[in-house]
């Protein structure tokens, strides 16, 4: 293994072990029906995906993907069977984090890098919601009725709604004033060159 691949990978293990850490400090927003709100927990992932490509950004988001499930384990255990536990784990975490890997899909489409990286976020962390959605509608709604008797899609549109519309919003932000201060972070522009 070359310096180079040691380099992203001990960057990718590092920026997953910050996003875990950011993901463990959550809040709930006065309007939350569920679910928390974190200070750019999967910043770290998008980060990744523009730095060293959409290979790596889904590996680690697989990784962190799995890290999450982890620590959210009492949540697959409600299951009642095995295909509700598998729908919790790929709705709720596998493929719902691991879309995060996908960020940098707007390089070169959308020519201002910052705006490509807005539009990353805003668009994977849709893709996480549709997942959650999914989840709620189709597992959750059907062990634990709503308690305001709302339609299922409703209630799991504002469930998922109440906690991913500000994460979206907060991530964006932060990404976006991030860019000109950290510039060759996000372009990779530190990494060394591979010798002739």
């Amino acid at each position: 293994m070359d310096s180079k691949s040691t380099r992203r990978m001990v960057e990718c293990a590092i920026l997953i072990a910050i996003g875990t850490v950011l993901s463990l400090f959550d809040f709930k927003g006065p309007w939350a029906l569920g679910g928390g709100i974190t200070v750019c927990s999967m910043l770290p992932l998008v980060m990744i995906a523009h730095r060293h490509g959409t290979k790596w950004g889904i590996g680690s988001a697989l990784v962190y993907s799995l890290l999450q499930m982890m620590l959210g384990i009492s949540n697959v255990q409600y299951a009642p069977d095995a295909m509700t536990a598998i729908g919790i784990i790929l709705f709720d975490y596998v493929i719902a984090f691991t879309v995060v890997g996908f960020s940098a899909c707007f390089n070169g489409v959308i020519k201002d890098r910052r705006w490509s990286i807005v539009a990353g976020i805003v668009f994977t962390f849709f893709l996480r919601f549709v997942c959650h959605f999914i989840s709620g509608v189709w597992i959750w709604e059907a062990m634990w009725p709503n308690a305001l008797s709302w339609a299922p899609v409703v209630w799991s549109v504002s469930y998922n709604g109440s906690y991913m519309l500000p994460e979206i919003i907060i991530t964006s932000v932060v990404a976006f004033l991030s860019f000109a201060p950290l510039k060759k972070y996000w372009m990779g522009q530190d990494l060394p060159t591979a010798k002739a």
